[in-house]
């Protein structure tokens, strides 16, 4: 298959579906970090070059629900966001027959549509959590691979926690066997034991998230492609 994938830098998710025998090539502003096909310039240019599928990660930073409330303050920003979501729409109604759009939680929800999936890293053998939305055109749903189980950590006195069942039933906030509060938590391997990002403020911090976890992009291209 021909495959675009849209707004991709870090060449993960293209040589995936290189991998596997497909004609993939990545699209962003920003050079590839890896050699390979890619063009440098505006995906929205070549929509139009007779694509078999696209895989598109549309920058989320006037999208994703964390940074949402800076609108109010700051009206370039909610300029920003309008643009962002029709960059968006451009995408999901390009003349392409099977279509998945990454994004993190956020307005895309209610400005475009709900989405079709919300994946975890954690479900593709990947020890890491970050929620992700898939909306999907003439694509099924991505099936787990591999769960990787957390540590059930309290935040507060920061005690580790036994593990009684899967991952899939275990629930947040419960009491802590130590101190005895509703602090404890899923934690993986990014995450501190309040369940924060460990990545901190840096300028190749958002570059450094928007990466597609190894294990997604390997059960894309083996289960789309």
């Amino acid at each position: 298959m021909k495959v675009l994938v849209a707004c991709e830098f870090s060449g993960i998710v293209r040589d995936a579906f290189i991998a596997r025998g497909h004609d993939a090539i990545s699209c962003d502003l920003e050079p590839s970090e890896r050699p390979g096909p890619h063009i440098v310039g505006d995906v929205l240019g070549v929509l139009s070059l007779d694509w078999d599928m696209m895989l598109a990660f549309p920058p989320c930073t006037y999208l994703c629900a964390s940074g949402i409330h800076w609108n109010r303050r700051r009206p370039e920003r909610a300029v920003r966001t309008e643009q962002a979501v029709e960059f968006v729409k451009k995408l999901l109604d390009a003349d392409i027959p099977k279509i998945a759009l990454e994004n993190p939680i956020g307005i895309l929800s209610t400005r475009v549509r709900k989405p079709d999936q919300i994946i975890q890293p954690w479900q593709f053998g990947e020890d890491a959590s970050k929620a992700t939305c898939l909306w999907l055109k003439g694509l099924p749903e991505l099936v787990p691979t591999g769960i990787v189980q957390p540590r059930l950590m309290c935040g507060r006195c920061r005690t580790d926690q036994e593990i009684a069942r899967p991952v899939e039933f275990l629930a947040n906030r419960t009491p802590c066997k130590n101190c005895g509060r509703n602090s404890v938590r899923r934690v993986w391997a990014n995450q501190t034991p309040s369940g924060q990002n460990k990545l901190g403020p840096s300028p190749t911090r958002a570059a450094d998230r928007a990466r597609t976890y190894e294990g997604i992009a390997r059960a894309m291209a083996e289960q789309w492609g």
